[in-house]
């Protein structure tokens, strides 16, 4: 893995993103955010899940007017979705908001930019510059690839912030296409020193959309690319947080939730594996501490990817061997499957 590409941070609310800080999880509400009431459930909700930043939409004055009251309910920064009218910005920080991201594709003339980064100085609120290749500038270079225009609309806009005496920023180059994105972050993590959020924008429902997700993100966290991240998934948001915390563990980068290793069980299989696996994951969602568990069915694998976990099962007919750190616990029956090997991941 490549080392982390070196950026300078901004800080959201109580939240560091980007220098050495840990690679900070984000999702968005899917709510109406005028419903002020039903917005903060949610985001109760993303925090139970472990989210770290929450972005709301702010498509009018009666949503923006909403930001104060979701901020008293909430524990987490929040960021306000600007599209459109500047005006939205400057309310949403009079209300509150913890920090800004605004599209150069369709926010207007450059005084709307200035005025809103004026006021963000002020309060010392960043500003993520997010570029979406389907949203580009109309004046964008029709000769130039996707992506090289996607980086073009992002250094404008950065320019123009710069220009204003303004560094407290953020940028992302989001595509629904793998190849561009990663093309336009790699393009664009050479030019400027500021954080990168990223992800894969419209991803799509969970099956396919988690796929495509873990493919751009895993490749540009590999490459070192990478201060932020959220999971877009048609989907609850608390599975975006999930997905995102799958992705940062698979690659090393953070431990939180517990990890499960699994068989894809086979012939050689005494016992339904994939419905064990499928429970202990379930049961597993409850738990917010770093812990590898292992789940196997056959004495290929079995014994000796239970011993590598801290808590493992290795499952023959009629009953399994628990393992902790390597070391066999005790022989259970198959009725006493889970309950067991959960019981033991508590007393862990």
């Amino acid at each position: 893995m490549n080392p982390r590409r070196i950026s300078r941070p901004v800080q959201i609310g109580n939240v560091t993103i980007g220098g050495d800080a840990p690679i900070v999880v984000q999702s968005m509400t899917k709510t109406d955010t005028r419903h002020a009431e039903a917005t903060i459930r949610q985001i109760k909700e993303l925090e139970e899940s472990g989210c770290e930043v929450v972005r709301v939409a702010v498509p009018d004055m009666e949503a923006a007017e909403a930001i104060p009251a979701i901020k008293k309910g909430i524990s987490i920064p929040l960021v306000a979705d600007i599209h459109f009218d500047y005006r939205l910005a400057l309310k949403a920080m009079e209300g509150g908001a913890d920090g800004l991201r605004l599209n150069p594709g369709n926010i207007g003339a450059p005084e709307r930019v200035k005025a809103v980064a004026r006021a963000a100085r002020e309060r010392n609120i960043p500003i993520r510059v997010g570029v979406n290749a389907g949203s580009l500038p109309r004046d964008a270079d029709p000769h130039l690839g996707v992506a090289e225009r996607m980086v073009e609309a992002a250094l404008g806009q950065v320019r123009l912030l710069e220009s204003l005496d303004f560094d407290l920023i953020k940028v992302s180059l989001k595509a629904f296409d793998v190849p561009t994105t990663i093309e336009a972050y790699r393009n664009i993590a050479e030019k400027i020193p500021y954080p990168l959020h990223i992800g894969i924008t419209e991803a799509g429902p969970p099956r396919t959309g988690l796929i495509r997700s873990a493919a751009g993100i895993s490749t540009l966290l590999y490459l070192g690319i990478g201060d932020t991240i959220r999971v877009s998934l048609t989907a609850h948001p608390r599975e975006e947080v999930i997905a995102a915390y799958e992705i940062l563990e698979s690659m090393d980068l953070r431990r939180r939730s517990p990890v499960l290793v699994s068989c894809p069980t086979c012939g050689r299989a005494d016992v339904d594996i994939m419905k064990l696996a499928l429970d202990v994951e379930k049961e597993l969602l409850k738990i917010d501490k770093p812990i590898k568990v292992a789940v196997m069915g056959c004495e290929v694998n079995g014994p000796g990817e239970a011993m590598d976990a801290d808590i493992g099962i290795a499952c023959g007919k009629g009953r399994a061997i628990l393992f902790r750190k390597g070391k066999k616990i005790k022989v259970v029956e198959e009725k006493d499957f889970l309950a067991t090997l959960m019981a033991e991941v508590e007393k862990f």
